[in-house]
């Protein structure tokens, strides 16, 4: 026996000698004291208890992201009944450890994983042979996650390449509703024959889905740091074609692992995790709650909880301006005054705020004159006011030379709102670089200084 448990265990029994002869008054308090006293001799006692992971080394960067909404309008709620899911996501930066992100904040029942699994994607709803991991919630395969609540899995060993597919099942028993999920996904994702296929390698596939119920994050181990896109739709990818991968975000992703420019600071390292909900506002909540709480509500959540989130641009307002009424819109002032509060509540967790402008919006459904004023204004606020800490110019990027007021015709995806695929890649490719600089190992490098100029 070591030394120490040997010195250990002789002072619990001398201990537990002192009050080997209670009064009837005293035995209710009795394992209380003996569990006090040894629990402050172990805590004297160095090296006696195998203690979490050394947490303060781990950094975690997020890879994918989807922010979650609902609970959804009963004509769109979706249930599952002893079914496994198998979502797919689009990885941004890779890694070598992973871990995932579940969320039941807008059930109002428990929600029951009864297993949980996790690999690299073959095609299809398949998972590559040798990549497929169960994984564990505080060690155990089976977590019931209270309403209102997120929970994060365990840490599990898997080579995560950048730019890759991951599979992730997820075992519902009983019968389950979908109240919390990302209803815009642009990804087929699958719903299995009744049991638990989560460890099938081939899912036995009932129906599919373009949506993301309940995962809401993928994490990677390493150094890097996190952009998080916050806006609406036209950052949701509203429009794009489904299962390509092209966002905007998606480009900018692409970017970011496939230039390598040390005079920018650009070396691979920056995840990217897409929190745009469509029909997304920046002061009020939609009627149809699928369209997500408004910024100013879900912020702390969607971008302060993203691990190593250091960057964020902010791309929101157009629904706030579209659905005001047509002749006396919401005004400049109201959108400059959220978007002040983004700007200070991320500053004060030393997040860089990139400010985006409104993409043209003549021809869609709640277009009007006077709204194009009110979108011009922020515009001209967001690139003249220097509150941001850089600018992203969208606007400029999208809008037709000939017809300012409206997008590019070869950019337009046929509703005069959202871009096409080629209008997300002209976005994707209009956002500087030279904004993301280069952390290092484990500095985390000032905000951009007022004034400052930004390397395209």
């Amino acid at each position: 026996m070591h030394p120490t448990s040997s010195a250990l265990s002789d002072l619990v029994r001398r201990t537990a000698a002192l009050f080997s002869r209670p009064t009837l008054e005293s035995r209710p308090r009795r394992g209380l004291l003996l569990g006090g006293a040894a629990l402050a001799v172990a805590l004297a006692l160095p090296g006696q208890y195998a203690g979490a992971q050394d947490w303060h080394t781990e950094r975690w960067t997020g890879t994918w992201g989807a922010a979650p909404s609902g609970p959804p309008p009963a004509a769109n709620l979706q249930t599952f009944t002893d079914q496994t899911l198998r979502l797919i996501v689009h990885t941004s930066i890779g890694g070598n450890r992973v871990r995932i992100r579940l969320s039941n904040e807008f059930g109002t029942t428990p929600l029951r994983i009864g297993a949980a699994r996790i690999g690299l994607r073959a095609g299809g709803s398949d998972v590559a042979p040798g990549t497929d991991l169960a994984l564990t919630f505080g060690g155990n395969t089976a977590i019931t996650v209270p309403p209102g609540a997120p929970i994060l899995s365990d840490p599990v060993e898997l080579n995560v390449p950048a730019l890759s597919d991951l599979a992730i099942s997820l075992y519902l028993p009983g019968t389950v509703e979908a109240n919390t999920i990302h209803n815009v996904g642009s990804q087929t994702n699958y719903i299995s024959l009744p049991g638990d296929f989560t460890a099938a390698a081939t899912l036995p596939v009932q129906r599919t889905v373009t949506s993301w119920p309940f995962l809401t994050e993928v994490d990677v181990d390493g150094a890097g740091a996190a952009i998080v896109t916050l806006g609406d739709s036209i950052t949701d990818g509203t429009r794009s074609t489904p299962d390509t991968n092209n966002r905007w975000p998606d480009w900018l992703a692409r970017r970011l692992q496939t230039v390598r420019d040390p005079v920018l600071g650009i070396n691979g390292r920056l995840g990217l995790v897409n929190r745009g909900i469509s029909a997304n506002r920046l002061l009020s909540n939609p009627v149809n709650l699928l369209g997500g709480r408004s910024i100013l509500e879900r912020f702390d959540r969607d971008v302060l909880a993203t691990a190593g989130v250091r960057y964020m641009t902010l791309m929101i307002g157009i629904n706030d301006i579209g659905n005001s009424p047509a002749t006396s819109p919401i005004p400049a002032a109201d959108l400059i005054a959220g978007y002040r509060q983004v700007i200070a509540r991320a500053h004060a967790k030393g997040i860089a705020v990139f400010g985006a402008t409104l993409t043209p919006f003549e021809g869609a459904g709640y277009y009007s004159p006077e709204k194009e004023v009110v979108r011009q204004a922020v515009n001209n606020w967001i690139r003249s006011s220097d509150e941001f800490d850089g600018v992203i110019d969208f606007d400029l990027a999208t809008r037709d030379p000939a017809h300012p007021t409206r997008f590019l015709p070869a950019y337009d995806s046929g509703d005069h709102l959202h871009p096409n695929d080629l209008g997300y890649q002209a976005m994707g490719n209009a956002v500087p670089l030279g904004l993301f600089r280069s952390l290092g190992a484990a500095a985390v490098k000032p905000l951009k200084q007022k004034g400052e100029s930004v390397v395209q």
